[in-house]
């Protein structure tokens, strides 16, 4: 790991140090063993400390991960275009939400387009609770699109909120707090985290009731199969509320979830029997959870199954599920393509036929990325799923 890993600064294993002693403190507390989803809660959103409520930089190539938005504004201004279809229709003020906007960027590309296309929003709403984050949104914002920045607010919370128009979250869903589970023969067993030589290890333990409800239906689910033993893997149990509580804020319109992920029966296939649990620190991907908590993400892919039941289930219509590549080019991704070319000098043509690359081909973000739907009032589906649709896979 240390030869390819960049070695975190004092400044940073202090601060790591603070966070992994606060993490002991639960574990002892708790009798010596707490569940995973615990650990990744804190580890990502401890007061202070945790990854992504800390002061780091996270976002684009001087961070740790790089998102499409930042890849290419390309791909805001096909979310623009699919968000312009949904404004329309709506018959009150319409408004766009975004939830956790990252650098900003994405929020800037999306008004700028909208703004070039004549179909702004009444507001454009950006839930986000990193003070951090939010104020460097808000310069990015004012340095790309300082005419539009008038437009924006800022929310911590969706009280009183009854949204027409569009939800986004660009990968939002796989920072979210897992449970781990591992399987053996019939037993269902919980993976949580204990203390070993003042680090952090894995620990199994009988899985409660609930948890071995959640991994016997996924067992039972058409496709899966059978699981190798052992088999570890991971649930989100946050999804059916998560899903519901955007429901009950989205009045009409659409609900757009854009991460990488699967439907079921490829998530839990017998051949993805290590999960999907990655970490990323400086461009690179990390197996294990434990180096350096508060310097890392944490992510796992997210059950795109769960999602679609999930907004059905809380009174919404599955309205696409597709690829990342597909979705780009049913929004208009080969006409903006052309025109940006026609502006662009030799260097920037070459880097945007890079930034297309990135983000369609399957071995990029083109199918790792999925996007799925989900309506409520809208009589045709959305514009981004009519080329490819695959919700038959859900």
């Amino acid at each position: 790991m240390s030869l390819t890993i960049p070695e975190p600064n004092e400044t940073e294993q202090a601060h790591s140090e603070r966070l992994r002693r606060r993490i002991a403190e639960a574990i002892e507390t708790a009798g010596g063993w707490i569940d995973f989803s615990r650990y990744m809660e804190m580890a990502l959103y401890e007061p202070g400390l945790g990854y992504y409520v800390a002061g780091q930089q996270k976002l684009g190539a001087a961070g740790d991960f790089v998102t499409a938005p930042e890849i290419s504004p390309l791909f805001s201004r096909c979310l623009a275009r699919q968000c312009a279809e949904v404004l329309r229709q709506q018959a009150s003020v319409a408004c766009i939400l975004e939830l956790g906007a990252g650098s900003g960027v994405m929020a800037a590309e999306i008004l700028l387009e909208l703004d070039r296309i004549d179909c702004l929003p009444d507001h454009y709403y950006i839930l986000e609770l990193s003070a951090e984050l939010a104020e460097r949104q808000r310069q990015t914002l004012q340095a790309h699109a300082p005419h539009l920045v008038a437009s924006v607010r800022w929310l911590q919370s969706l009280d009183g909120l009854q949204l027409h128009g569009v939800i986004l979250a660009n990968e939002v869903l796989d920072a979210m707090p897992v449970q781990c589970f591992t399987t053996r023969g019939e037993q269902v067993l919980s993976r949580g985290v204990a203390l070993q030589n003042d680090g952090f290890v894995w620990r199994e333990r009988e899985a409660d009731a609930r948890l071995q409800e959640m991994v016997e239906t996924l067992r039972r689910y058409p496709g899966v199969g059978d699981w190798p033993d052992p088999y570890h893997s991971e649930i989100n149990p946050n999804i059916p509320g998560w899903v519901a509580m955007l429901a009950e804020h989205l009045a009409a319109g659409l609900m757009l979830l854009i991460d990488y992920g699967y439907p079921r029966s490829d998530y839990y296939h017998p051949q993805r029997n290590h999960g999907t649990l990655l970490g990323h620190y400086r461009q690179r991907a990390l197996e294990d959870p434990f180096w350096n908590p508060g310097l890392q993400d944490i992510t796992a892919s997210v059950d795109f199954t769960a999602v679609a039941e999930a907004g059905v289930e809380a009174g919404l219509t599955l309205a696409g599920y597709t690829t990342q590549a597909w979705f780009l080019l049913a929004n208009g991704l080969e006409s903006l393509f052309q025109q940006a070319l026609e502006t662009a000098s030799e260097v920037e043509r070459l880097s945007l036929s890079k930034q297309i690359k990135l983000l369609t081909l399957p071995a990029e973000m083109g199918e790792r990325f999925q996007v799925i739907g989900l309506s409520r009032g809208m009589e045709e589906a959305p514009q981004g799923f009519l080329l490819q649709d695959y919700g038959h896979k859900l």
